[in-house]
């Protein structure tokens, strides 16, 4: 696929009417609206635009198909938008090749994903060891060529003995794929096909020849069923596929009590022969069942409880004999313990690697010699230790480059083989191989190592900000050297907020664009995250979610009141969960903000349990069904907080029609309400991606063009030279 200049998309004209002067009309056409008003626990809520909910219609079809043409038709009219696009490319144009997703076969094989410059999408390759002769294994590019989809490899597995590999192959950026089987001795596709696969690829059995997956009913991303009832298979190379032995539903195990909401996933473990169940939602407090690999063979597996939601239990990994735990039970910064694989129980387990109050204990890995472990202070600053099994010999590891992150990956129990990367906002990751004998690092790169020139001038500031309540907000601002405090630089505050996950400094060249062109890149870590431990997140979850956008607000503030900047020049931006604290924080302050682009938004949550992703997430957000958890779920709905008359920002805000995290309505209704609502004669767009899911479009232009949008809308409206228009 050739990268070509982007044309300006023709507007469709589906009973709407639309300027020819794309600048000179603000406003495109309002949405259909069929309202709804409903009670919760004695509040009414009027839901103006549930009628989008329903993709089937052809008015709402129309409708959101002409907002994405209207929109399109602004953005690309953009002047500095194609810039961008092109300085992305000439600097991906300087890897000779990026690999990814590496994994590394007992025998030394490497299996990764590939992409180079005349690339568009990552191909999959194997080679012996580091410098072994390179086999293209698989195109996507050449599967069911059309013209028109858009392929990705989404996930793969080897067998133990690496001679057979399955393959995950998804469309247009979605999350649902197919998974193809492969001989990789003389790269032969085998006639064993499975469709309808969301979660997960191959998971291989002792045999090397069967493995487990997990399949959904239906492969209708918008079906509530689709993560309802999903179910675990065993299948065996050259059977047919359609006899495969059903392993686990919900309806084959009553007794485990999984709530509707709760996705079943059934794993195995080689090495230790053990199986394991855990009843998924976005809680991060795992509930696990052990087997034994024999019980496959039976009519029904015998579950042993491990863990319960109770017991804190965040991760695990496996040595020879023991099972190490990574936990917050008691330890809100985290704690390591251990049981063992014979006998398990969390109850006699043995403390490895205890809490630290000052910083956070990220999850460890493991290794033939003992655990790698990193700790956090703030979400910014990474030290390395290790220590042995038994956790007695605790020691710090001096790495190359004091490093604001650092991320340690092993080959298993079995191997001494380390590698260790660190990176920060403004310098790429550098991978070292780690010899614990000798205590030294080796530079090992897997992709090119370029330099990034026009990031070189750049200063990063770590600062403590007092939020409404007056506890104090890690902010990370990132901006040239020598930028002057008068109150007129462009900030892009970013940030999340949810499930406890950490914005923990890393490279991004797309938002680093940013800062070249003469803005602050400002990263609010707000509650919710995982920052500064379980609490953090906590804080920031279910009732208390409010905290998650007062604190960016309180960030912006203190940007504006310090002289960095000024009410005309910020701009907003974050995704998924992340709609929450754009939504939010704009419609609490819209005298603040100039821009906000919340991007596949969760922006109302009131009807999130109404969509397939939405029940597995009600232990993050809340359920309607009870009465603090509704009146919270309202408080934090971007749509409903919406009032007429209001000057609001500039708005994009983006949904993609394959996205099965965040369905199409949700943003797509935030946006009717603005259209209706907004008194400001500012931007208010809907781009609706029908070529993309939850992470992007599924070619590296896709991704370009996305960004593109984002930072060029930004620039627009903050008033940045090269991005005015010329009527």
């Amino acid at each position: 696929m050739k990268t070509t200049t982007l044309k300006k998309i023709a507007i469709l004209t589906i009973g709407f009417a639309f300027s020819t002067n794309s600048f000179g009309q603000n406003k495109p056409a309002k949405a259909p609206s069929v309202p709804v008003t409903e009670d919760y626990f004695g509040i009414k809520i009027e839901d103006k635009y549930r009628n989008l909910e329903d993709l089937k219609n052809e008015q709402t079809l129309s409708w959101m198909k002409s907002q994405a043409n209207y929109t399109n038709s602004i953005l690309n009219s953009i002047p500095g938008k194609q810039k961008i696009i092109d300085e992305l490319a000439s600097i991906d144009n300087r890897t000779t090749e990026s690999i990814s997703t590496l994994q590394i076969m007992d025998d030394g094989t490497y299996f990764y994903l590939k992409t180079t410059p005349k690339d568009q999408v990552a191909k999959l390759y194997k080679r012996n060891g580091l410098k072994g002769k390179e086999t293209l294994i698989f195109d996507p590019e050449s599967y069911q060529k059309n013209g028109k989809d858009v392929f990705n490899v989404s996930t793969f597995s080897p067998n133990k003995s690496g001679k057979l590999i399955a393959i995950n192959i998804s469309k247009n950026g979605g999350e649902m794929s197919e998974m193809i089987l492969m001989n990789t001795a003389d790269n032969t596709i085998l006639s064993d096909k499975i469709d309808k696969l969301r979660f997960g690829g191959a998971n291989w059995l002792k045999d090397d020849k069967s493995f487990l997956y997990i399949q959904s009913p239906t492969d209708d991303i918008h079906d509530m069923k689709a993560q309802m009832d999903v179910r675990t298979k065993v299948h065996s190379i050259g059977t047919d596929v359609s006899k495969d032995k059903l392993v686990f539903s919900k309806a084959m195990y009553p007794e485990l009590n999984i709530a509707e909401e709760e996705i079943p996933f059934v794993g195995y473990d080689v090495d230790s022969d053990l199986l394991f169940f855990s009843p998924y939602s976005v809680d991060t407090n795992q509930k696990v069942f052990l087997a034994q690999g024999a019980d496959l063979n039976k009519p029904k597996i015998s579950w042993k409880l491990l863990t319960d939601r109770k017991d804190e239990v965040k991760g695990f990994a496996f040595s020879d004999k023991d099972i190490y735990m990574y936990t917050t039970l008691n330890a809100p910064k985290f704690k390591v313990v251990k049981t063992s694989i014979a006998n398990p129980n969390l109850a006699t387990a043995t403390l490895v690697i205890p809490e630290n109050n000052d910083s956070n204990l990220n999850s460890m890995v493991l290794s033939k010699d003992g655990i790698f472990y990193t700790r956090t202070r703030n979400g910014i600053e990474s030290k390395l230790y290790f220590t042995d099994f038994e956790g007695k010999k605790h020691r710090e590891i001096t790495t190359p480059k004091k490093s604001a992150s650092i991320f340690v990956s092993t080959r298993g129990n079995k191997f001494s083989d380390v590698w260790v990367t660190t990176t920060g906002w403004t310098n790429k990751g550098e991978r070292y191989r780690y010899d614990l004998k000798a205590n030294t690092f080796k530079r090992e790169q897997l992709s090119t190592i370029i330099e990034y020139p026009e990031f070189e001038n750049f200063e990063v500031e770590e600062l403590m900000v007092k939020s409404h309540d007056g506890v104090e907000v890690p902010l990370s601002i990132i901006y040239k050297k020598g930028i002057k405090k008068d109150k007129k630089n462009p900030v892009l505050f970013y940030g999340y907020g949810a499930y406890g996950m950490s914005i923990t400094p890393s490279f991004n060249p797309e938002l680093l664009l940013w800062v070249e062109r003469g803005g602050i890149l400002a990263v609010a870590h707000v509650r919710g995250g995982g920052e500064l431990g379980e609490k953090w997140h906590l804080a920031g979850q279910k009732t208390t979610k409010q905290n998650t956008w007062k604190d960016v607000i309180a960030c912006t503030e203190y940007m504006i009141n310090e002289g960095y900047t000024n009410p005309t020049k910020t701009a907003i931006y974050s995704r998924s969960a992340g709609g929450i604290f754009v939504g939010r924080a704009i419609t609490e302050r819209p005298d603040l903000y100039a821009v906000a682009i919340p991007g596949v938004g969760s922006m109302n949550t009131v009807r999130g349990e109404n969509t397939p992703n939405g029940p597995a997430n009600m232990p993050e957000f809340g359920t309607m069904k009870v009465k603090e958890e509704a009146k919270a779920l309202i408080e934090m709905d971007s749509y409903l907080q919406l009032k007429d008359g209001v000057k609001y920002p500039a708005t994009l805000t983006t949904a993609g029609f394959n996205d099965p995290r965040i369905i199409v309505w949700s943003p797509a209704k935030f946006a009717a309400r603005l259209l209706e609502a907004n008194a400001s004669d500012k931007p208010t767009l809907l781009k609706v991606d029908y070529e993309a899911g939850h992470f992007g479009g599924a070619s590296k232009l896709k991704s370009y063009e996305e960004i593109a949008d984002v930072l060029s809308f930004a620039f627009w409206q903050v008033g940045h030279p090269d991005f005015q228009p010329t009527k």
